[in-house]
């Protein structure tokens, strides 16, 4: 617990004080997709760009090998047309084939603000089906924990982003709410066992009943995380600079996704004081007789 407290102050405060680095699906920016007759360089793409003054631009193929699509921050003073002519002229310079731009759009600061809205909205409803599922499918006070701990995986992750000042775009978003869905899974898996002990072993105490539980899922537990780490690891290093971010919400996030089932969702509910009498299967009162002849 002393441990969990103290990730979330330094994230809480790292998020109140420096905030996240909203990339250019939430501040807006200029779309420019270039064409190329053969296959593109993206890395010589992003070091020339890099080198001009563009260290913001997001490069990545769009469609095929020979289609390039750029992504920049808005620059004050400067139209989209002269934005995207001065980025052709970059690229051309370095390249022994000339690129054509294909399209120029650019996307408003109002996009950005609604997509923000969106995002936090669907981690929020997310939440609070969580919460209501497990209170209907488990008792209120795994509602509770299991909840809590997905707060706790969120706000870790996002702490981090900060802290390191990574870039924060859709793709980072959609690896925290993939985040939410793998940390609630391992902890169901917790409970649903916690469950079947309660009803199992009457005679021992909840603290005991729990670390039972937790020993015999841990095995499952390692296994499921080493195979996805596996996954993630590759995706890292051979996926591209482009989901790089969405790697790392994903590594970060099972391990402490794996961590907070174990040490934050089950204490919470033993806090909360959860007991084997909160999900014994009531028995109906003359029942016996119900059967007779």
């Amino acid at each position: 617990m002393i441990f969990s407290g103290v990730l979330m102050i330094i994230s809480i405060g790292s998020l109140a004080v420096r905030g996240l680095q909203m990339g250019i699906d939430f501040t807006g920016g200029t779309l420019i997709e270039i064409g190329y007759q053969k296959a593109a360089d993206l890395t010589v793409l992003r070091n020339t760009l890099d080198n001009e003054g563009f260290s913001d631009a997001t490069v990545q193929n769009f469609g095929s090998a020979k289609d390039v699509l750029i992504r920049l921050k808005p620059h004050e003073g400067v139209s989209s047309a002269d934005l995207s002519s001065k980025v052709l002229e970059v690229i051309n310079k370095t390249t022994a084939e000339p690129a054509s731009v294909r399209r120029v759009e650019f996307v408003g600061p109002q996009v950005g603000d609604d997509l923000a809205e969106d995002g936090f909205l669907a981690l929020l409803y997310s939440t609070i089906c969580i919460l209501i599922y497990i209170a209907w499918r488990f008792e209120w006070k795994f509602s509770v924990g299991a909840v809590l701990a997905t707060i706790h995986d969120v706000v870790v992750t996002l702490g981090l982003f900060s802290v390191l000042g990574l870039e924060f775009d859709l793709t980072v978003l959609a690896a925290v709410l993939a985040l939410i869905g793998y940390s609630l899974n391992d902890t169901i898996v917790v409970y649903d066992r916690i469950r079947e002990n309660f009803r199992n072993l009457r005679k021992t105490s909840t603290e005991e009943i729990m670390n039972i539980s937790v020993n015999v899922t841990l095995s499952r537990t390692i296994m499921t995380s080493l195979t996805v780490i596996l996954v993630l690891v590759s995706l890292f290093f051979l996926g591209g600079e482009i989901i790089h971010n969405f790697s790392i919400v994903l590594l970060f996030g099972v391990f402490f996704g794996t961590y907070s089932s174990i040490f934050i969702a089950s204490p919470m509910a033993l806090i909360l004081g959860i007991s084997p009498e909160d999900l014994m299967i009531p028995v109906k009162e003359g029942a016996e007789v119900d059967h007779r002849p």
